[in-house]
């Protein structure tokens, strides 16, 4: 049998106020706790950094040669009224190749029909100049023939009037009569015979340019069919050429009389990196600024640039919304393993300013077009009046109001209404000198 002590009877009485202490306790340190962590949110900062500043401009572009033999099919397609066709083969891009290789073959059944057509005119051609030719002959014969007979009539006509001098004048006068018309008939067969003539050249020379303009489309159209299998016009490595859209000419690509390029053999010992700029940005940038260029397949590389030509006149490129202006940037690092096509990060310094204060963006607030800063001031938050100046993606530059190693809050205070606002004292104006008389 158990004895109920003093001891046992008194223990619930004093575990209840150290358990309530307890509890108080715990509910302090997650009050205390949420109010430091809240604290510490607030106080996010940054001291003002002094140094070099840099404005520099970001953006994607493409590599690409800056010299490059193109590889061309038959420049007269038009000639050859052949305006279009297709790419029935060609060579795997990135294929190294020597002169005469075989690059390419163009789709030859747009201008068989052609060629069958321009060798049946020129059969039609080849028949009427013979035709004409007989023609010719078989006339100008017979008009000689024309004019040796009326000259043997004209002599017949000579005798008989020589002959009728001793007879009556009527026979005399019938005799010069018949003498005159055979003049008259001799001297216009030959004029006719001139005409003629004249009449067989012109149609001779007709024929003739008729027969050599279909031999010329002919020989056009051949060099054209020819010009299909293209070859490559020096060694080097394949590069497909773009189309008007941006798309890659592969097999079954147009090309066309105004564009028969298929394909380049870059110089790749002249890189650029070619890129379009918002035209936000675009007045920031000029010729000669330097750039750092990164390349997308190996991020750790990095290669020097110069900005070499900005475009005056912006353009509307697939996909975008925005106007962007072209930016070619001259890489002056030489690396042989640089490819076209390769995608860039270009960084364009377009300033550097030495010994500026600079502060996060996130530091500076705008209220009522004044601009101010949280500077913390040992335990204390002021709301203090900044002039800024120049600005990059992340920082902007402090003119007045802040010194090198202020504290400045990163996202205000929540207090921040009741905080107290240090103006900028005002700038005095300069004097103009006191014109004095004479």
């Amino acid at each position: 049998m158990s004895v109920v002590t003093l001891d046992h009877l008194r223990r619930p009485r004093v575990i209840i106020p150290v358990a309530i202490a307890i509890i108080a306790l715990v509910a302090l340190a997650v009050v205390f706790g949420g109010a430091d962590a809240s604290d510490a949110a607030a106080s996010i900062s940054a001291k003002v950094r002094s140094g070099e500043f840099r404005v520099v401009v970001t953006t994607t572009g493409e590599l690409r040669a800056r010299k490059a033999v193109q590889i061309q099919g038959p420049p007269n397609m038009q000639a050859a009224q052949v305006y279009q066709t297709r790419i029935s083969s060609l060579v795997p891009e990135g294929t190294v190749v020597k002169s005469g290789d075989l690059v390419a073959e163009l789709d030859r059944s747009a201008v068989a029909g052609k060629h069958q057509e321009i060798s049946l005119a020129l059969q039609k051609a080849e028949a009427q100049y013979t035709q004409a030719e007989l023609d010719s002959a078989l006339s100008l014969a017979t008009a000689r023939e024309e004019i040796r007979t009326l000259e043997l009539g004209l002599e017949e006509k000579r005798i008989a009037r020589d002959q009728s001098k001793y007879e009556a004048p009527s026979i005399r006068r019938q005799a010069d009569i018949e003498h005159e018309k055979a003049e008259r008939a001799f001297a216009q067969a030959k004029a006719n015979y001139i005409t003629k003539k004249q009449q067989s050249i012109a149609k001779m020379r007709e024929v003739s340019s008729e027969l050599e303009r279909q031999r010329n489309q002919l020989g056009i159209i051949q060099s054209v069919m020819n010009g299909f299998t293209i070859r490559a016009p020096a060694p080097g490595m394949v590069i497909y050429d773009k189309e008007w859209n941006g798309r890659k000419k592969v097999v079954g690509s147009q090309v066309s009389a105004w564009d028969p390029t298929v394909a380049t053999l870059p110089d790749l010992t002249q890189m650029e990196s070619v890129t379009y700029v918002n035209e936000i940005d675009v007045r920031k940038i000029a010729v000669g600024q330097t750039a750092e260029i990164a390349l997308d397949a190996d991020p750790s590389k990095r290669l020097a640039g110069t900005v070499e030509a900005v475009a005056n006149v912006g353009e509307q490129r697939p996909n975008a919304d925005a106007k962007v202006f072209e930016v070619k940037i001259t890489i002056t690092t030489v690396d042989t393993t640089l490819r076209p096509g390769m995608t860039t990060a270009n960084q364009i310094l377009t300033a550097s300013l030495p010994n500026k204060l600079s502060v996060p963006l996130e530091a500076v607030a705008n209220e009522d077009s004044v601009t101010f800063v949280f500077r913390r001031e040992g335990g204390s938050v002021v709301k203090k009046e900044v002039e800024t100046g120049t600005m990059n993606e992340n920082e902007i530059v402090v003119v007045r109001g802040l010194e090198a190693g202020d504290e400045v809050l990163l996202t205000p205070p929540a207090n921040r209404a009741e905080l107290a606002f240090e103006r900028l004292p005002a700038t005095k104006p300069a004097t103009a000198p006191v014109a004095r008389t004479p």
